[in-house]
């Protein structure tokens, strides 16, 4: 009987010193379509390998946070991972996070946070406890990364850069069309208002046309006013974008915006989708587009 499941399975387990950045490590994993489980015991580990076997091909790229926080369970880990290490249809890598003491311990200070291992001591003391207890784990690890010097953007790029497959799908460009009448967008990262263009509204057999139609989008793009507003906008965000993939941003949420959201921005969105999608990942939606049809019924 077939498991379902197949060898080039990827896992991730994330473990390392408390304040070293697994919290920045899992996130950027999930980002890249990773599913992650935080603060896994080990003891269910074998567990949680079934129910990726069960899954098929679901659970493909898996990232596991194991650390002291689950010490009561610490000591099944090692056993845990000698086991892991014999299953042929899962490939486990061991990411270890590490930093200098007097970083986590600064680090610890600015976030006001206690060491899980220093709860009646010094956070220092908590640090080469922890340390001690995690020596033989870095032994086995395949990647060590040493946070000291690396900002949480930094951090994020090396686990982009090492876990990506397709690396230009990592920063993607949202294109929303919207209509103010109804609300601004509130996943929104850029906002830009077109209602000072001609309005096709006014135009009696485009009304209940969108600009998804051919004639309501060339109505909307012949314009002079459009051509410059695109050239403009066009420009500042082949300026803006590689600065916001550079910072570490995974998405970006341009919204444009007209009246009702039917026909100026949707035409305009489409535009810009097309503009960007050689470049990036580009995705539009219209999220205001079927409202005039809800409110007819």
């Amino acid at each position: 009987m077939s498991t379902g499941a197949t060898n080039d399975t990827q896992m991730v387990i994330i473990t390392g010193m408390s304040g070293a950045g697994k919290t920045v490590a899992i996130q950027s994993l999930e980002d890249l379509g990773f599913f992650c489980v935080d603060n896994l015991p080990p003891t269910l580990l074998p567990k949680f390998l079934e129910l990726m076997k069960e899954s098929g091909n679901k659970m493909n790229k898996v990232a596991l946070v194991m650390d002291l926080r689950g010490r009561e369970f610490f000591d099944s880990l090692f056993k845990a991972l000698d086991d892991l290490a014999e299953t042929s249809w899962v490939s486990p890598k061991i990411l270890f996070l590490d930093a200098d003491d007097a970083t986590l311990v600064r680090r610890y200070k600015e976030t006001r946070r206690s060491h899980p291992l220093a709860q009646s001591v010094s956070p220092l003391e908590g640090i080469k406890l922890e340390r001690e207890l995690l020596e033989e784990l870095q032994g086995r690890a395949q990647l060590i990364y040493n946070t000291s010097e690396l900002k949480p953007r930094e951090l994020r790029e090396k686990i982009l850069t090492e876990f990506s497959s397709n690396k230009k799908s990592i920063f993607t460009v949202n294109v929303m069309s919207f209509g103010f009448k109804y609300g601004l967008p509130i996943d929104a990262d850029l906002v830009f208002d077109v209602r000072f263009l001609p309005n096709p509204h006014y135009i009696e057999h485009m009304r209940p046309k969108t600009g998804l139609d051919n004639e309501v989008s060339s109505y909307v793009l012949k314009w002079n006013e459009t051509h410059k507003f695109l050239e403009k906008v066009t420009d500042l965000l082949s300026f803006m974008l590689p600065h916001y993939k550079r910072e570490g941003k995974s998405q970006l949420v341009i919204a444009i915006g007209c009246t009702g959201g039917q026909h100026r921005s949707v035409a305009l969105a489409e535009h810009l989708g097309r503009f960007f999608e050689n470049d990036y990942k580009t995705c539009v939606s219209h999220r205001d587009i079927e409202r005039r049809k809800e409110k007819t019924k």
